[in-house]
């Protein structure tokens, strides 16, 4: 019995090991996909038939998974039997054992031979197991070839690498490249300071290394009031520790992996310039990288920068006709927000304290820039999400505070209406449909998404519904010690100073503000609050159930038919144009990462799997 369990046991972790080498035991012979299409007279060009070829190994590497992943909980189940089979076999041996029942004793010498053999049998297919790893997997010796093949275990790849990457170009890449770049955005190569600061000394490279680590312990240290001796105490044994701890030597194969993937990554840098292909990570954060023609990519990036409305030039490097130099129109911006920080505190609108965090100093800015990440969340169809960067701007120190101070009050008032998470969704959905029995053969669910989400209203209104929830909710005109007109002056700061830089020019935003920035999240969460009133207006909070998380809203509707409930939510998208949603209406919807459906007044659900994202 015991091994039956090992067995099983390194059965299951090899089939999971598998997938992480890209190989597989388990027989593929029941997919059926065709590639008759390929001679369509559609893909006549090289271009469209390797587009073709990409989609069709992707598709292909997910049934794959999918096969996998039904063998996976097979082989779970069988483990956890057996297991447990093997466990209540070994008690009831020790029960009769301790009981003395008759011929079921066991002497010491006997215990101690049965307690090796368990033992032994672990041991050998543990070894079994790292043998069959290294050979089949990892190292993939099986791909030589051998005297007797009915002894080799027959894995075979579960795709190609470029499956894992969404490439809508031609490209000059090796297999080695691919894996490589298979492995997403988040993978770290090792050793990167080894080989990246080979020029430099360990002391330098200790330095430079400790800079950050430093600057993090004297603020410690001004925080907790430390003397000085102790300080320099502790600086010089955390010191101490970190070059002792860079200067140890790194294993050989290490190294050598560390220069192979070194050479490798350069080579692939160099490859992309040579062949104008662009490399990003895709808008979803799902660890996958989009491979493009760069000319092709930025002639979609600059359309997007004509035909936007949020944004507008502010200024054009080139333009000789400029009224002012660049640099000096930056410091004008900066004196002014400095200026208007001075009056603030003047009129003690705000602390000493907070007037020195706002100022902006000039020596430690850093203009924004623009850049664009994939989208390939509809099939066929690439569209571009727009990404400023945020950190060290003229109002990033601003922001951070003002949304520290919101955020939480904010949370507090819209926690009625909102959605925490996709757990907290269908808690709320089983409470409305199972427990207060609300779900009806007639309901109706809708989902709607603001597309809009960071860039929703123009400066002034968006300051001005700001100050309304405040004025509202509040029991005073104070939110802790910022009075709301305090709070509506920062913002006015904080929205009509935000710049970033794309190629030779500096735009502004007109509306909404960096999506990189926590407060954009929080002032559109308080909009979209008193946005959504309208729709709460005809929806009946005792009897229907309503949230939203973030850009999305779910709600359910008894009130009337389909099409009505089209008609008002048109109306309203007329009414307030500036709010620009998708809406779907139906029994059944996908809200997050739930699908739900009304089966004539009984509640399904499942996970919902997009067919333009990765399952895995």
């Amino acid at each position: 019995m015991r091994r039956q369990v090992e067995k099983s046991k390194r059965a299951l972790m090899e089939l999971k090991h598998g997938v992480f080498f890209n190989k597989s035991s388990v027989s593929f012979d029941s997919i059926q996909m065709s590639m008759s299409t390929f001679n369509d007279t559609n893909l006549n060009s090289e271009r469209k038939q390797q587009k073709f070829i990409n989609k069709y190994e992707y598709q292909l590497r997910c049934k794959k998974l999918d096969l996998i992943a039904l063998h996976l909980p097979q082989a779970e189940v069988t483990y956890y039997r057996l297991q447990a089979q093997f466990d209540s076999e070994l008690s009831l041996m020790w029960k009769n054992h301790r009981n003395f029942v008759k011929d079921r004793g066991m002497t010491t010498s006997l215990i101690s031979l049965l307690e090796k053999r368990l033992t032994n049998i672990t041991n050998r297919w543990r070894d079994i197991y790292n043998y069959r790893i290294d050979y089949f997997l990892q190292n993939a010796y099986d791909e030589l070839d051998h005297m007797n093949q009915d002894e080799i275990t027959q894995y075979v790849k579960i795709m190609p690498s470029s499956s894992s990457i969404i490439i809508d170009v031609q490209h000059p890449f090796n297999d080695k490249q691919l894996q490589l770049l298979s492995r997403g955005p988040s993978y770290v190569p090792p050793c990167l300071i080894y080989t990246s600061l080979s020029n430099e000394s360990m002391v330098d490279i200790v330095k430079k290394q400790y800079a950050p680590l430093k600057h993090q312990l004297n603020n410690l240290f001004l925080k907790y009031k430390i003397n000085l001796n102790l300080q320099m105490e502790i600086h010089k044994k955390v010191y101490d520790l970190f070059k002792d701890l860079f200067s140890k030597s790194i294993p050989s194969s290490l190294s050598q992996r560390a220069l192979y993937e070194k050479k490798l990554i350069e080579s692939i840098r160099t490859s992309l310039k040579k062949h104008n292909i662009i490399l990003r990570r895709t808008a979803d954060n799902m660890n996958i990288f989009y491979m493009g023609n760069k000319e092709e990519f930025e002639k979609k990036a600059d359309r997007y920068l004509l035909t936007c409305e949020d944004y507008d030039v502010l200024f054009d490097v080139n333009d000789t006709n400029n009224e002012k130099p660049f640099n000096l129109a930056i410091k004008d911006m900066i004196e002014s927000i400095n200026a208007l920080l001075e009056q603030l505190k003047i009129h003690k609108g705000i602390t000493d304290d907070l007037y020195k965090q706002f100022i902006v100093n000039p020596t430690r800015l850093k203009i924004p820039y623009l850049y664009f990440l994939p989208n390939l969340s509809n099939e066929n169809v690439l569209s571009l999400v727009p990404i400023v960067t945020s950190q060290y701007s003229t109002t990033w120190k601003m922001a951070k505070y003002l949304n520290k101070l919101l955020r939480p009050y904010a949370d507090g008032v819209l926690r009625s209406t909102s959605f925490t998470d996709e757990t907290d969704f269908i808690r709320k959905l089983y409470r409305y449909a199972i427990i207060e029995r609300c779900l009806r053969p007639s309901t109706l669910f809708c989902t709607i998404k603001i597309t809009n989400f960071c860039t929703l209203e123009e400066h002034k209104e968006m300051i001005d519904v700001i100050g309304y929830f405040l004025q509202d909710n509040l029991a005073t005109n104070k939110l802790e010690t910022l009075t709301i007109q305090t709070i509506r002056n920062l913002l006015h700061l904080f929205l009509h100073n935000n710049i970033f830089s794309y190629k030779n020019s500096i735009y502004k935003f007109t509306k909404g503000s960096p999506n990189t920035i926590p407060l954009t999240e929080t002032l559109s969460n308080i909009y979209l609050f008193v946005w959504q009133k309208k729709i709460l207006k005809e929806v009946n909070q005792n009897i229907e159930l309503f949230g939203r998380y973030k850009d999305r809203i779910f709600f359910t509707w008894n009130k009337s038919t389909a099409i009505a409930l089209e008609t008002f939510l048109e109306d309203l998208r007329e009414k307030h144009r500036n709010v620009r949603f998708q809406k779907l209406i139906g029994t059944s919807v996908s809200f997050l990462n739930a699908y739900i459906e009304n089966r004539q007044g009984q509640l399904y659900t499942r996970t919902h799997y997009d067919p333009n994202m990765p399952r895995y």
